[in-house]
C-alpha cells in the first residue's frame, strides 16, 4: 500500500491527524474521478468547520454522489441542477466522479460562498457553479437532469432544528416552495431526469417514470425520467419507501 493509500485509509477510518498530515485536494479528488469509496469525514475536512458539523444531517453522503454519478454517466446526462445545493458537497463530489457539468441554486449567501470556495479547492469551477437565490434562479436553460435531497423539509423543523435563521423558514415557505418544484417539473421537457434522494415533500407528475431505485443507501435513491407531456395517471409521491 502507497504512502498517499495509507493515509487515505486511515482518514477513511476517522483517525485524527496534524493539520500537516492532511492529504491534499487532489489525491481525495482523484480516489473519488475512480469512484473510490471515501468517508464522509474524510471529504467533509475541506469545509468551514460549522457546515462539517452538521454535514451528517443536511449535505449528501458521498456513497450517494458517487451511485448519481455512475447513472449521470450511463445516461449520458450532460448538465444537472441541484435545488438547494447547500454547501456545495453533492455538486463538487458528484462533478468529480462524472462528466457532466453542475448548477446549484441556494438561497443561503454563507453557503453559495462556501460553495464556491469548494469547488475552487477541488478545481472544478470550469463545471460547477453556484447561485444564490430563491427557486426562481432555477430557471434559464433547462438542464438534462434535476437533482433534489428534500431541501424544504426544515421549513417544518423547529428553531432549535435550523441550519441558522439567515433566511425565513415556516409553513407557507414549504408549500410555495413544494408548488414551484411541482410546476418547474410539469413544464419540463419530456426526455428531463431527475433524481430524488429521501424525496422532497411533493408530488411528481404522473408523466414521470421511475427508471432506477437503490434502497441500500442511508436513504432511498430514485431516477426518474419525464416520458409524456401530460401525465394521465395520479402524481407520484417521492417519499423514501
Amino acid at each position: 500500500m502507497t504512502m498517499s493509500a495509507k493515509l487515505i485509509d486511515l482518514l477513511n477510518r476517522g483517525a485524527e491527524l496534524d493539520e500537516g498530515e492532511l492529504p491534499l485536494a487532489s489525491r481525495v479528488a482523484e480516489c473519488l474521478r475512480q469512484r473510490r469509496r471515501l468517508s464522509d469525514h474524510l471529504f467533509d475536512r475541506f469545509l468551514p468547520n460549522q457546515l462539517r458539523l452538521v454535514s451528517g444531517s443536511f449535505w449528501t453522503p458521498l456513497v450517494v454522489a458517487l451511485r448519481v454519478a455512475e447513472w449521470i454517466d450511463e445516461l449520458q446526462i450532460r448538465t444537472v441542477v441541484d435545488i438547494g445545493s447547500g454547501a456545495g458537497k453533492f455538486c463538487v463530489a458528484a462533478a468529480l466522479a462524472s462528466r457532466a457539468q453542475f448548477r446549484g441554486v441556494e438561497h443561503r449567501g454563507r453557503l453559495v460562498t462556501a460553495s464556491r470556495e469548494l469547488a475552487r479547492v477541488f478545481e472544478v469551477e470550469d463545471r460547477v457553479t453556484f447561485l444564490h437565490g430563491a427557486l426562481e434562479r432555477v430557471g434559464g436553460q433547462e438542464p438534462d437532469a434535476y437533482y433534489i435531497y428534500n431541501p424544504f423539509e426544515e421549513n417544518l423543523f423547529g428553531p432549535e432544528y435550523h441550519l441558522d435563521e439567515e433566511v425565513e423558514l415556516g409553513h407557507d415557505r414549504y408549500l410555495e416552495d413544494l408548488t414551484t418544484v411541482e410546476q418547474l417539473l410539469g413544464d419540463a421537457q419530456v426526455g428531463t431526469y431527475l433524481v430524488t434522494y429521501n424525496g422532497f415533500g411533493g408530488r411528481i407528475p404522473s408523466s414521470f417514470s421511475e427508471l432506477r431505485v437503490d434502497r441500500a443507501l442511508p436513504n432511498v435513491l430514485r431516477l426518474w425520467q419525464k416520458t409524456s407531456r401530460m401525465g394521465t395517471g395520479r402524481p407520484h409521491h417521492a417519499d423514501a419507501l
